[in-house]
């Protein structure tokens, strides 16, 4: 399986202000102000969960108006078939249609609603995309990899330390994980957040962030544990998850490079991240606003890691902090991170409750120009 390239101490919480709400965290929704401009809407459609996000603009910001999560899994049984079942289409269609109501009721006509890694592999893709407009409305658009990577990178911005010089993004996804290295010692300390930003215009822009590799690597949540479920025993399991992950990184030009730690940050945006996270927090309940922007060191990951372990499948199916429609993917996810701080250990990890919707919503808002007084992106 090969990479998809292009050419050429103590958890802290951060002090950086979200723009968004989540449904997890059990909080109410703004009401949309008419004299703020027009509602936008953004839809990620992956391997394993269906989310949209409806906002409007907020100064240089946004205030979510609604949200939508659901786990689908569109990808089951992509692996051994290379299309996607009936079934997994059905009970992704059936989620579309619950976004469509919330479109339609919000009365939102800006919108950009895109599918990615199981869409990109099936062969039967193209059909899926067409029922989905016919039972649906929705028109759904199958994004590249790159534009994966890049939209992930702009939402995790605000989280961009001021003192980072050597920036890792990586987004963990259902089927894929995305990798971009980004040097950022060319800027100027306080606008390195915003040089990140800039990047909305591609990976080559004149923001001032170089980016010096980037990598999708076809394994995710879930395809990386698809790959191993005939592996009966649970610890072994893991290992050659992780060493497997570690393999698939060989061509990333990072992966040679002396691991630094002065001036370089790690930034998690996943699934895998957040619950990790909850789970180090001991957050029974999700809360949004405790888990992102923390900070957490590789020996916190270990632990909890660890402790997935000790509990064992029935365990984590059970815990409260996992989470039941999470249990069964949480060791592939948790072996992805520990790769990678394996490689590249850091005394500290950003999580990042954000990702391709919220790059989205920039995205589209930047394009309309109704993003105030903040970074042109």
């Amino acid at each position: 399986m090969t990479p998809q390239r292009p050419r050429g101490a103590d958890a802290q919480g951060s002090a950086v202000e979200s723009s968004v709400d989540d449904t997890r965290a059990g909080l109410a929704f703004l009401s949309p102000d008419p004299g703020e401009g027009p509602l936008y809407a953004a839809l990620d459609l992956g391997t394993n969960s269906c989310r949209m996000l409806i906002a409007q603009p907020k100064g240089s910001q946004f205030q979510v108006v609604d949200s939508f999560s659901k786990t689908v899994q569109l990808g089951v049984g992509l692996e051994a078939s290379g299309r996607l079942s009936r079934a997994s289409m059905g009970r992704t269609i059936q989620a579309l249609r619950i976004c469509q109501q919330k479109i339609e009721k919000h009365q939102v006509t800006r919108m950009r609603l895109v599918a990615t890694e199981a869409c990109r592999r099936a062969r039967n893709a193209k059909d899926f995309i067409r029922q989905v407009k016919r039972e649906t409305g929705l028109q759904l658009e199958i994004i590249a990899t790159k534009d994966e990577a890049r939209l992930a990178v702009i939402s995790c911005a605000p989280l961009v330390s001021a003192s980072t010089e050597q920036l890792l993004v990586v987004d963990i996804g259902g089927g894929s994980t995305e990798l971009v290295w980004i040097d950022l010692s060319a800027v100027e300390p306080r606008g390195r957040s915003r040089a990140i930003m800039g990047m909305h215009a591609g990976f080559s822009g004149n923001s001032g962030a170089k980016v010096v590799d980037w990598i999708s690597v076809p394994l995710g949540v879930a395809t990386l544990k698809d790959q191993f479920q005939d592996v009966e025993d649970d610890s072994a399991r893991f290992a050659l998850m992780s060493w497997f992950f570690e393999e698939n990184l060989a061509n990333f030009s990072p992966y040679h490079r002396p691991a630094p730690r002065a001036g370089f940050q790690i930034i998690g945006t996943s699934g895998t991240v957040t619950t990790v996270a909850a789970s180090f927090l001991g957050l029974r309940r999700y809360d949004r606003a405790k888990v992102d922007g923390l900070q957490m060191s590789s020996a916190q990951i270990d632990f909890v890691i660890r402790d997935y372990l000790a509990l064992g499948p029935d365990g984590r199916k059970n815990d409260p902090r996992i989470g039941r429609d999470r249990h069964t993917l949480i060791m592939s996810g948790a072996a992805i991170l520990q790769a990678l701080m394996r490689i590249w250990p850091t005394d500290r990890l950003s999580v990042a409750d954000r990702g391709l919707r919220e790059g989205l919503l920039y995205a589209q808002m930047s394009a309309d120009g109704v993003l105030e007084d903040g970074p042109d992106i």
